[in-house]
């Protein structure tokens, strides 16, 4: 039963009492981090999706990591699916919403790849897709979700589950996610692995003239 009262003591009541069981996620967020730290400076990829509200979550997650969260590094690859807009649409007009992102995961993904699918219901037909398309393709499949059981949950290698009715709690609770993951990332990284680009930056372009001689001109 959700609590009476003002619609912010609504929300932040539900927030706390998603917090409790959330703590003992702990391990788990310092196992993922460490995981994908590895596995990132090892040449893998993450590949995200998510739908509507989960899918800018994802991206966020994945400029985190191709950025930075708190400390200079090596860029890491990783990419959020629905964020490939002209595929997204060629893929749905051509072969259907339901393959939108597991096409994508055949075409992107190695075995040893980590595949993450965040869906605050665990229902959606098109991250259920891409969790067989990963599992086939021998990707690591990780879900974020709301409570379990749940459909999503069952297809991937492991889930995170916040144990919240509150739609907006979950998706909440999944930011706090990725950036914890990325905490943990960083902290993971070697030395060797935390220092930025020494190239320098070049101003204007580069034209081939006759011969084969470069030239730069100033943009």
């Amino acid at each position: 039963m959700m609590p009476t009262g003002s619609l912010l003591d609504t929300h932040l009541t539900n927030l706390a009492a998603a917090l409790v069981p959330y703590r003992l996620c702990e391990p788990q967020l310092a196992r993922w981090g460490a995981e994908l730290a590895h596995r990132l400076v090892a040449g893998g990829r993450l590949l995200v999706a998510g739908n509507g509200g989960s899918a800018a979550e994802a991206q966020h997650l994945t400029a985190e990591l191709v950025g930075k969260l708190h400390h200079d590094r090596q860029p890491l690859s990783a990419i959020a699916l629905h964020a490939e807009t002209s595929a997204v649409t060629a893929i749905a007009n051509d072969y259907g919403y339901t393959d939108v992102y597991a096409r994508q995961v055949r075409a992107h993904g190695r075995p040893g790849d980590v595949l993450l699918l965040l869906s605050t219901s665990g229902a959606s037909e098109n991250l259920l897709a891409a969790a067989r398309a990963g599992r086939d393709a021998g990707l690591t499949t990780w879900a974020l979700t709301g409570p379990t059981p749940n459909a999503l949950a069952q297809a991937c290698d492991e889930v995170l589950a916040v144990s919240s009715a509150d739609t907006q709690v979950v998706q909440e609770l999944h930011l706090v996610t990725s950036h914890l993951i990325c905490e943990y990332l960083e902290q993971e990284l070697p030395p060797s692995a935390s220092t930025g680009s020494s190239s320098p930056v070049r101003a204007g372009v580069e034209v081939m003239l006759d011969g084969g001689a470069g030239q730069q001109v100033d943009a």
